[in-house]
């Protein structure tokens, strides 16, 4: 599984914010206690990690992701009772805006954490002029 090692660490911080927070909070305190978890654990991340939304090569919008972690797996929190297809959905999107093959989403809002692996069917692997992969 590509990434398994980095996305199991992932998921361990996450179970270390829900099991000492519970749920019922909003997303942003997830947000910011995974940060503090992802710190400790000495995992690279950006958060709110800004990227532009383009509709026929004209740019419509900005997206920003909650974490870009180690610039290969995109985390996208939830604080909802239940997940729900749209957020799946909104999940495989922005895989495919930010070009990354491998993300989590993850809900903080139901009583035991939930998670899900997504992967992107459409992922690029981009390459520079000698052939050798740059992402």
């Amino acid at each position: 599984m590509k990434y398994g090692e980095l996305t199991k660490q992932i998921i361990g911080c996450a179970m270390k914010v829900h099991s000492t927070l519970g749920n019922g909070f909003q997303e942003v305190i997830y947000q910011r206690c995974l940060a503090i978890e992802l710190g400790e654990a000495g995992i690279g991340y950006e958060r709110e990690k800004e990227i532009p939304i383009f509709y026929r090569e004209i740019e419509v919008g900005l997206r920003r992701v909650d974490f870009l972690v180690e610039d290969k797996v995109m985390v996208e929190l939830k604080a909802v009772i239940q997940m729900e297809d749209v957020h799946l959905a909104q999940a495989m999107n922005y895989l495919e805006a930010y070009n990354l093959e491998i993300g989590l989403l993850i809900n903080f809002g139901a009583r035991s954490l939930q998670f899900k692996r997504v992967h992107n069917n459409k992922f690029r692997t981009l390459r520079n002029q000698d052939n050798q992969v740059i992402q």
